[in-house]
């Protein structure tokens, strides 16, 4: 008997509204989806197509109207707020478009952040920071602040910050959508790094290029999945 191996994430007829007023606005309709552990998934679709939404669900920013999510076995419906502050913190590494650095912090203090609400200690802080600062081509930025750094060097930075606690899934967020091409290019080479570390990658964005770099792409519509295709 072959052993079943479960997704890492599912999605079960999941739906999400918005009221405005006392009109409903359905953005996500009954999406059904799976993603296994260390796939590397890109995200599309127009703009209103329910990308960014279906992110911040994913990343339990935001929880569904209707239909399930199960992450890595749990019902995240049935998740205490200090649950989901748990799996944020610890299970999930989050890359923005805008960075989201402090900006009176250094790099590596920057990076060390995410340590500090997990409870770890100043030593082992410093030196988890350090080492995945290293990972992006960092080492010699560690004590510049944000408005020291490049565009390219500041995404790195928030990379680092994503995976200091080695979560099992990375979402970004339109991740190359501030810099140019060539960045863009250095930053995708270092996620398709970070997935084969055996990390899981999901990424939403709108440039086919960068979705190329992904090995499944699922392109959204009108709140619904158009096409879901392995590219490699």
């Amino acid at each position: 008997m072959i052993e079943q191996i479960a997704p890492i994430i599912s999605l079960i007829d999941l739906q999400k509204d918005y009221y405005l007023g006392k009109m409903t606005i359905p953005v996500l309709k009954g999406l059904n989806m799976s993603i296994f552990k260390n796939e590397y998934v890109a995200l599309m679709g127009p703009s209103g197509s329910g990308k960014s939404t279906l992110m911040n669900i994913l990343g339990c920013l935001d929880t569904p109207t209707g239909g399930e999510y199960i992450l890595n076995g749990n019902k995240v419906a049935k998740m205490k707020d200090n649950e989901l502050a748990t799996i944020r913190n610890k299970e999930i590494g989050f890359v923005f478009q805008t960075f989201n650095l402090m900006p009176r912090l250094t790099a590596l203090e920057n990076v060390a952040l995410p340590l500090v609400y997990a409870g770890v200690s100043k030593k082992e802080r410093i030196a988890q920071a350090e080492r995945v600062l290293e990972a992006v081509n960092l080492k010699d930025r560690m004590d510049h602040k944000p408005n020291e750094l490049s565009g390219g060097q500041r995404q790195r930075v928030a990379i680092a910050r994503a995976l200091v606690n080695n979560p099992a899934i990375i979402l970004a967020d339109e991740p190359t959508g501030n810099l140019d091409t060539k960045t863009s290019h250095e930053i995708m080479a270092i996620f398709e790094n970070i997935n084969n570390n055996g990390n899981t990658v999901i990424l939403v964005t709108h440039e086919e290029d960068i979705a190329q770099h992904a090995k499944r792409v699922i392109r959204l519509r009108d709140g619904v999945i158009e096409t879901d295709t392995l590219t490699r």
